[in-house]
């Protein structure tokens, strides 16, 4: 391509615009993007594998170590894990963890996609995983939940409230579109009442106020409070997600379950909300996702969870200068369950594609 400049009186190549100031200032910023990303993990590949300590068995190996001393994984583990676990009972803790996601596993396998099996398998997973964690039966000693922490703490909520809070938000969705006005508006207000008030204050008035305002016979322990009132803020959250994804459903298929004679409870439980679920796959995952690292502010009443026994286990005088170790071990967890969760969410989409 050939431009002929008038003022002079000569020709001079233009490369299709390839030397403008614009194209040279994006390169140059994708340059200097791509040089702090390499550095970034070349320092990070130093840091966690060449120049790291794996051995030892206290915080002495680490003095004279410049990259990571992941000794203190080694060391701390069960407090990451565990919590407040008794130590000699620790083993009830990963044997409750290794059912729920076993539990989860068969929950999630196609199938086992029947209501009664799924119910069954959920049912059972969890009443076993309560009398382990708990004990005081079949010669277990009794452990309360104020000495449950770590790990399982963790994943103990995040189940109960995806029990509690699945059910409750389908609950709520086809109570705002109910034909009955009270109904609806009282579902309504329930959900804008819980959506506007921030997270952090629904956990603080679920442990603190709720259990003044309770009567006696209904008083219960510090955990339940917690898994009760993050239940209804997930519940608001996903009764939004679903009423969306019932206003996606064609008005046909409504008409259709109708004219195939079935009744107003068999046309939503058949027709309806597969239907729904199936739209609002992508947005239910991301709440899924969600409760999961949500869980790690219930550390504001005094729980346990994974992420308090993180600073716990650095917190000993010893391994003060560990904890940028610690965090990324806990920041694996969560990724990796995060992960397997958007994962399986893009599982789904591809097994229940429209198209």
């Amino acid at each position: 391509m050939v431009r002929r400049d008038i003022r002079q009186g000569t020709t001079w190549p233009v490369f299709l615009g390839l030397i403008s100031p614009g194209r040279l200032l994006t390169g140059a910023v994708m340059l200097a993007v791509t040089a702090g990303g390499l550095y970034l993990a070349y320092w990070l590949v130093r840091w966690a594998l060449l120049d790291s300590v794996w051995g030892g068995s206290d915080a002495s190996v680490c003095q004279s170590v410049s990259g990571a001393c992941w000794t203190v994984i080694a060391v701390r583990y069960r407090i990451i894990l565990f919590g407040l676990y008794p130590y000699d009972e620790q083993w009830r803790a990963a044997l409750a963890i290794a059912l729920l996601l076993g539990a989860l596993i068969l929950v999630l396998s196609p199938r086992n996609w029947t209501p009664m099996r799924i119910a069954a398998i959920w049912c059972l997973g969890f009443g076993l995983l309560m009398m382990i964690l708990r004990g005081g039966l079949f010669s277990l000693p009794l452990v309360t939940s104020d000495q449950w922490g770590g790990l399982t703490l963790t994943l103990f909520i995040f189940a109960a409230v995806l029990s509690i809070g699945m059910p409750l938000s389908v609950a709520i969705t086809l109570a705002r579109r109910s034909r009955l006005p009270a109904l609806a508006r009282l579902a309504g207000g329930l959900v804008d009442a819980t959506r506007s008030v921030p997270f952090l204050a629904v956990i603080y008035a679920a442990a603190v106020v709720l259990p003044i305002a309770l009567p006696s016979w209904l008083e219960g322990d510090r955990l339940s409070y917690v898994i009760a009132g993050f239940s209804l803020h997930y519940a608001a959250y996903q009764s939004e997600v679903l009423r969306g994804g019932l206003q996606s459903i064609p008005r046909g298929q409504f008409e259709a379950a109708e004219a195939l004679g079935l009744t107003p409870w068999k046309r939503m439980y058949l027709v309806v909300l597969p239907q729904a679920f199936r739209i609002s796959l992508p947005a239910t995952i991301n709440e899924i996702v969600t409760v999961f690292k949500e869980t790690s502010v219930i550390a504001i009443v005094g729980l346990f969870d994974l992420t308090a026994s993180a600073h716990a286990a650095f917190e000993e005088g010893s391994w003060n200068d560990q904890f940028m170790e610690i965090f990324v071990f806990v920041s694996a967890i969560y990724f990796i369950f995060s992960a397997s969760i958007s994962r399986y969410g893009a599982f789904l989409e591809k097994r229940h594609r429209f198209y």
